[in-house]
């Protein structure tokens, strides 16, 4: 029932910037928490970014706070995340998730396709 598109995704130099995009449908998204997930080659999943479902509280791991940015548009359905001063251990697929639970959990078992951020080095 729920369908999460990941795009945005690329090759960026290190110090470079790039902006995720989350199209979201089969629910009512404005009523959910979303998270940003990375996963790099070799490595387990990392939570890398939550916003509430009015886009008003935002939380981010100390490895990406001050650089990265996640923000939602209801209106669109659609999830974001802007990543500047990207840094090589940045690598990783990128995918975002529903919330769990409406209150807001932990992510829930649909997931996107993913998005692949390469930063050279």
């Amino acid at each position: 029932q729920v369908q999460l598109v990941e795009s945005g995704g690329g090759l960026v130099q290190p110090g470079g910037s790039l902006r995720l995009s989350c199209a979201a449908s089969g629910f009512t998204f404005s009523s959910y928490w979303m998270y940003w997930v990375r996963q790099a080659p070799g490595k387990g999943l990392e939570w890398v970014s939550s916003i509430n479902p009015a886009g008003i509280s935002t939380y981010y791991p100390d490895s990406v706070k001050g650089r990265f940015t996640i923000s939602r548009d209801n209106a669109k359905d659609t999830l974001y995340l802007q990543m500047n001063g990207l840094e090589s251990e940045d690598t990783a697929k990128y995918y975002c998730a529903i919330s769990a639970c409406i209150g807001g959990c932990y992510p829930g078992g649909s997931w996107g396709q993913g998005t692949q951020v390469t930063v050279s080095a």
